[in-house]
């Protein structure tokens, strides 16, 4: 099966944003693999990444439109392509690439809504080839040791769970800054975050969602959640608006080098602004979600994402028929003005964010007293899962052995990224109808 052989050779790179960076420096390290082609419609983002290839001591490279992509994988040979444009363009690239019998890696989610999602499983029962889905917090060695923990049995059956998820405001307010605002493009938090949380359950639970129910709203952010809340602006864009300059939610695009040259300078080409204000009005999505989840295994869950929290992190109690194991994981302690990370908005970035906390792991068996599993937390790069996933996919830096962890439970394909998707979609639909949906309902391929 193709998501088991590693991905490289000859790449090409769809899509220029932030998160497109991490995958060109890490194909570039690995001597067996080079970027041989970009796929972009904003000249100038592209641009830019032909600048970090020359950086990175690699030749610069073809760059081709949208309309030119299959154009591109005949011409340059491409082996591999690596998707990390707009999520709800995700399908556009994966099943031309699959019919053309090009590994394919994605970042998640897969896609954003269920019509997309059966075309790409249509695609792959069609042709026999893999999508391999980024799910990156699958290989932080926290969130390692509690699938092993619980593999092991350490609590017994599992019979319930509870997540609840914190965004703060410099993270969680970023949603609502781009593209993800509108539900077209994302398909809004839920959609989005499929591929960070709902994956990680089914994960950890070794099993699949069956029945959704959920209630959200946009509690937070959004022009009259800002009245109420007396921290609206009257800006539409922080970029030269003076009512930004004492906003602590705005985003100074002159104040980081990568997102003034990708965003800020990039704006004549197509006009998209990467600091709209989060008090604005026209936002699409949630900010504030609930669900109830049950598995194949009889287990249920219930979570809770907060998008407009004072810190950033998550706590996950698990409920066995021999005890309860507890994850807490506290990425941000608090946030101030004066953190960089407001002004340069290196949100995905390489560096670790500020105030930085620890990571607990407490088992705690019937009748005995609790144990804490030992763990090292890193906080750079989602945990340390991003280089993690580099190594198992792209195969290990020179003079490395690759960093594995639990490998034969890591890497992801189309179907696990379709259960992921398939609790995030179906809790948008029950924000609408107010009713409890089914997987099975969605007709999935393959599922």
């Amino acid at each position: 099966m193709s998501q088991t052989k590693r991905i490289g050779g000859r790449v090409a790179v769809i899509g220029t944003g932030s998160r497109a960076a991490m995958f060109v420096r890490g194909i570039i390290e690995r001597p067996e693999s080079s970027v041989v082609a970009i796929c972009e419609p904003n000249a100038v983002r592209a641009a830019y990444y032909n600048s970090l290839l020359q950086e990175l001591g690699a030749p610069t490279v073809p760059v081709y439109k949208p309309e030119q992509f299959k154009e591109m994988l005949e011409k340059e040979k491409v082996e591999s392509i690596v998707v990390t444009c707009i999520d709800a363009l995700h399908d556009q690239y994966i099943v031309p690439a699959l019919e053309a019998g090009v590994r394919v890696l994605t970042e998640k989610p897969m896609t954003t809504d269920i019509e997309k999602c059966r075309r790409i499983l249509d695609t792959v029962q069609k042709t026999g080839e893999h999508v391999t889905v980024t799910f990156n917090y699958r290989y932080n060695p926290v969130h390692e040791a509690v699938k092993r923990a619980l593999a092991e049995g350490k609590i017994g059956r599992i019979l319930s769970v509870h997540f609840e998820w914190m965004l703060d405001t410099v993270h969680g307010a970023d949603y609502f800054r781009r593209w993800h605002r509108q539900k077209t493009n994302s398909g809004g938090l839920m959609v989005h975050k499929s591929g960070h949380h709902f994956d990680l359950v089914n994960w950890w639970l070794d099993s699949q969602p069956e029945t959704v129910a959920a209630m959200g709203k946009l509690a937070f952010y959004g022009d009259e959640n800002g009245k109420r809340h007396g921290w609206a602006r009257d800006y539409e864009r922080a970029r030269g608006a003076p009512e930004a300059k004492d906003d602590p939610f705005a985003l100074d695009l002159e104040a980081d080098e990568t997102l003034k040259s990708i965003y800020a300078d990039a704006e004549k080409e197509d006009g998209y602004h990467r600091d709209q204000n989060v008090f604005a009005p026209g936002i699409g999505i949630e900010d504030d979600m609930a669900l109830l989840v049950r598995y194949k295994n009889g287990a249920t869950m219930s979570y809770h994402l907060t998008a407009y929290s004072p810190w950033e992190g998550y706590r996950v109690m698990f409920n066995g028929s021999q005890g309860r194991l507890e994850l807490e994981v506290v990425e941000s302690q608090f946030r101030e003005i004066s953190d960089p990370q407001i002004s340069g908005g290196q949100i995905h970035g390489r560096a670790p964010m500020p105030n930085p906390g620890d990571a607990t792991i407490k088992v705690h068996r019937l009748w005995q007293k609790p144990e804490f599993i030992p763990v090292v937390m890193e906080h750079e790069a989602h945990g340390g899962g991003d280089r993690r996933m580099l190594s198992v996919l792209f195969g290990p830096l020179p003079g490395e052995q690759v960093d594995t962890g639990d490998a034969s439970k890591q890497t992801a394909n189309e179907r696990d990224g379709a259960l992921a998707l398939a609790v995030g979609l179906l809790a948008n639909e029950s924000f609408k109808t107010g009713q409890f949906h089914h997987v099975k309902d969605l007709a999935l391929p393959g599922l």
